[in-house]
């Protein structure tokens, strides 16, 4: 139990470094377009719409058809289990205070800078891909968990970018927003750990926590990342962005799982 809460969690954090390496990318181009950045987060909507699938639900189910209990009983758990994870986001969109582009503000009313707001945004991403990586190390005997972690930390790169230059366009200096940018991921080894220690006592709880995991990172994509990137205006584009995502995805969790 003990390695395997340290791989998760390490594993973890090598995928938030990846956030602050998307944030220092502003030293080596100073404007990127909102059209760019868009087309580059929905290309990181595809990789974690093919993680969710095939490193997490996939597993999930070919393991409970075997399980005592029944393809029947076992389907319906883990059904409630993606609404369980779909729920847990939920209610920390509900609650934490944060704000979006587009949509606006999120969560209770509180007195924060919006830069403050958007930071929580972005972390509240980061807990669900977190949970995501520690519960496939507890569960790394059903699948190989590196394909999810190298994937998160592929569709992180976009996000710390999108940080970065969102904070320096309310004033903040290229240093400080890359910084802001590399603590947002640090939520992710927070959800690890939690994931690892949720589920990794007993393999009876795995594919369902990899199920709940599946979910808490659906409700990302699906409430979060897409309604805020795709645009009508460049909606091939955006679409192209997704499947790209996806296809990349998909061969890295077979190849690598």
């Amino acid at each position: 139990m003990t390695t395997m809460i340290i791989q998760g969690t390490l594993a973890a954090l090598f995928t938030s470094l990846f956030a602050g390496l998307g944030g220092f990318l502003v030293f080596f181009k100073k404007n990127y377009s909102k059209s760019n950045i868009n087309f580059l987060l929905n290309a990181a909507a595809g990789i974690m719409l093919a993680s969710s699938f095939f490193t997490l639900l996939v597993p999930a189910a070919g393991t409970v058809v075997s399980m005592p209990m029944g393809k029947y009983w076992g389907a319906l758990l883990l059904v409630v289990s993606v609404l369980s994870g779909v729920g847990i986001v939920w209610i920390l969109h509900a609650v934490l205070p944060h704000e979006h582009e587009i949509s606006g503000h999120h969560g209770l009313q509180m007195d924060l800078r919006s830069s403050w707001l958007f930071v929580i945004a972005i972390a509240i991403h980061k807990f669900p891909e977190g949970l995501a990586v520690g519960v496939a190390y507890a569960g790394e005997r059903l699948y190989n968990p590196e394909s999810l972690a190298i994937g998160i930390g592929l569709q992180n790169i976009p996000e710390g970018l999108m940080v970065s230059v969102t904070l320096m366009a309310i004033g903040f200096s290229r240093l400080k927003a890359a910084l802001f940018a590399a603590v947002t991921g640090l939520m992710q080894p927070f959800g690890a750990l939690i994931g690892v220690i949720g589920t990794g006592w007993s393999m009876a709880f795995v594919p369902f926590g990899m199920a709940m995991a599946g979910g808490t990172m659906l409700f990302v994509i699906i409430n979060e990342i897409i309604p805020e990137t795709y645009t009508n205006k460049e909606n091939e584009k955006h679409t192209m962005a997704i499947m790209l995502g996806f296809v990349m995805m998909m061969f890295m969790s077979i190849v690598l799982g």
